[in-house]
């Protein structure tokens, strides 16, 4: 490692089903060190202390910032709720790694890298994909020029009706353009090195989610035109069937004017499992239990973030990348409320 050995001191805010992925990867991590854990649900955050032997629990996030031991925290709690623990945290002088969406409004978004700015502390957004191995290669075949000018972007990510009606208590207060789109749009971005939106459509369908009393949409799509003359579509369901083998579809499509990139993660039958009763594509790439513990691209991330801090260095998501994700999809939901296309400046 080309970096001082030391260890940061973490703490993880929301112990929710991803919250419990930081908890895992940071446990693994040798330069980080978990040393708190929070949740209003005081039974949760005692079972993940316990499971994971983590000495400080909390069911009050100000009272982990308060701590002094901690460097930095991460939240992990329902994507609207990020505003006030991420601005008190840099306030309190911690750095502060968010799950994505950054915010679901561009006002809570600003005031969050607003106040990291002026703290002087490291800003990330868990944009983990730019981790993920098949991005990453699509990433530097685009640097290098091998697929010519990019002209259109096609990205799928949807979910089974499952993780809308049995796994978040919370659906009816977002939607799967924050949930899911968050991660097109910004692999979008990241893949046209940042460029800036002049124009979006949404489209949405209800109905099926709001039959079984869960007030959100079951399907967004989103159209948006790039300064460099690039298209991307993206698509987000929450209504896939449970039968489905696994939990979520991910696939991405790259045309450039010399080549192009197809991407399946969620289908790529690198693993085929059959059993009596059902079959499985295991996951090869995200989040996968070695002898060492969990490896993969969602922990690669949380892994930078610390070395972030210990090089002093910017993150590769930061939080100005996360206001731009948020500012992209309020415009794509907006569209889609009135009906027609929204011009960017």
């Amino acid at each position: 490692m080309n970096f001082k050995v030391r260890r940061v001191n973490v703490g993880v805010i929301g112990l929710g089903t991803w919250g419990e992925v930081h908890v895992k990867a940071f446990k693994s991590i040798p330069y980080a060190n978990l040393i708190a854990v929070c949740d209003i649900r005081h039974e949760r955050a005692r079972e993940i202390a316990s499971k994971y032997g983590i000495k400080k629990v909390y069911t009050d996030y100000e009272k982990l910032i308060e701590d002094n031991d901690v460097d930095a925290v991460t939240i992990a709690l329902p994507d609207f709720l990020h505003r006030d623990p991420a601005v008190k945290a840099a306030e309190a002088g911690k750095h502060v790694l968010v799950e994505k969406p950054l915010a679901t409004t561009v006002e809570d978004a600003e005031a969050i890298v607003r106040v990291a700015e002026k703290a002087g502390v490291k800003l990330m957004v868990d944009f983990h994909n730019r981790w993920n191995p098949p991005f990453v290669h699509a990433k530097r075949a685009i640097d290098e020029g091998n697929l010519g000018n990019i002209c259109y972007i096609y990205g799928r990510l949807s979910d089974t009706i499952y993780v809308p009606t049995k796994m978040l208590s919370w659906a009816s207060k977002t939607n799967v353009m924050w949930f899911l789109g968050s991660h097109i749009v910004d692999i979008t971005r990241w893949l046209l090195n940042r460029d800036k939106p002049v124009k979006v459509f949404g489209i949405k369908k209800e109905g099926i989610l709001k039959s079984k009393g869960i007030d959100t949409p079951d399907i967004i799509c989103g159209l948006i035109e790039w300064s460099n003359g690039a298209i991307s579509y993206l698509e987000c369901s929450w209504i896939l069937p449970e039968t489905e083998p696994k939990l979520f579809h991910f696939k991405y499509e790259i045309l450039g004017s010399s080549g192009s990139i197809y991407i399946d993660t969620s289908h790529n039958k690198c693993i085929e499992k059959y059993l009596m009763d059902r079959y499985e594509y295991p996951d090869v790439l995200g989040l996968i239990d070695s002898p060492e513990g969990p490896r993969g691209f969602a922990v690669d991330s949380l892994a930078h973030f610390v070395r972030c801090i210990i090089e002093d260095k910017e993150p590769i998501a930061t939080g100005k990348d996360g206001l731009e994700v948020t500012r992209i999809i309020c415009a794509i939901l907006k569209s889609a409320d009135l009906g027609k296309p929204i011009s960017l400046s």
